[in-house]
């Protein structure tokens, strides 16, 4: 398989992962708290990692942790737990649609501090994505007003440390293997992720609450499915492509996501629907022109 193929290949398998990882967010949060979904998902994650990849560790330069540690935080530590928050309020489709903004957020990081250059398609691109955003809040907040949409804004920061992420593996972490960079980012996310999962009493609550049993199923095939080893596909893919192109798995996504939210009688309404095509095309504009991030 030529490395063209295999990045296709990653990014069709990461759409079908990734898109099915909100309907499991969901299924887990009905016996977990968001504290003790995402400490948990990243301990489990950590764990399945270590298994595999704590040999690689050896590897690593100790000029490397500095970006390990930013890329650890942002993309390993923090996501989960907001993740898990945003959709206390927010339907799992609509969740996966803000979500689109990563390739958007990728480029402007990289054009902010890594000094990628732009073209006035991807201005354009980028305004039209920001609109599309703007659209699907206000279609939301006026046809589903049960949901509280300010919770997007925590969907905007795990999109904000994703875009981080990408950068800084292609730019300063591109000579270490992906399991390398996967085991050491969840490494750096464990400790802080075990002392919030024991602050949050889930070492209590599971023994004494039966629906956290069933969520538990939910919880594990989110952390060593959707975190662990999809993480691993995505920094591959990272290291077989562009950072915008990483990013753009974010394109289909949302169709599994939506899919699997319509399948559990989540109501997508057809300006949602619009608000998501709107920030599609804005990403595809970003996307238009090759070889923009040097």
């Amino acid at each position: 398989m030529t490395d063209y193929q295999k990045k296709w290949f990653y990014l069709i398998l990461l759409s079908f992962i990734w898109g099915s990882s909100f309907i499991l967010i969901k299924k887990a949060l009905l016996g977990f708290t968001a504290l003790q979904l995402g400490g948990v998902r990243i301990v489990f994650a950590s764990l399945a990692l270590f298994i595999f990849g704590f040999k690689s560790l050896s590897k690593i330069k100790f000029t490397d942790w500095k970006w390990l540690v930013i890329a650890g935080l942002t993309s390993s530590f923090f996501p989960p737990f907001l993740f898990a928050l945003a959709q206390t309020e927010l339907d799992s489709g609509i969740t996966s649609i803000f979500n689109s903004v990563v390739p958007l957020m990728t480029t402007l990081v990289a054009i902010a501090l890594f000094g990628a250059l732009i073209t006035k398609r991807q201005v354009l691109g980028v305004f039209i994505g920001l609109f599309g955003t703007i659209t699907l809040i206000l279609a939301g907040m006026e046809f589903t007003p049960d949901q509280n949409y300010w919770y997007a804004i925590f969907i905007f920061l795990s999109a904000l440390g994703y875009a981080f992420n990408i950068n800084i593996i292609k730019r300063h972490l591109a000579h270490l293997s992906p399991l390398t960079v996967t085991t050491a980012s969840f490494g750096v996310a464990f400790l802080p992720a075990l002392f919030l999962v024991a602050y949050s009493g889930f070492f209590t609550d599971i023994q004494e609450h039966a629906e956290m049993h069933n969520a538990l199923w939910y919880l594990l095939a989110l952390a060593i499915l959707g975190t662990a080893w999809a993480n691993i596909l995505f920094n591959k893919l990272i290291h077989k492509s562009s950072p915008v192109f990483a990013a753009s798995v974010t394109y289909t996504i949302p169709l599994v996501a939506v899919l699997w939210g319509v399948w559990d009688g989540e109501n997508i309404n057809v300006y949602q629907l619009l608000g998501g095509v709107i920030i599609l095309l804005g990403v595809w504009l970003v996307n238009k022109k090759k070889n923009v991030i040097h």
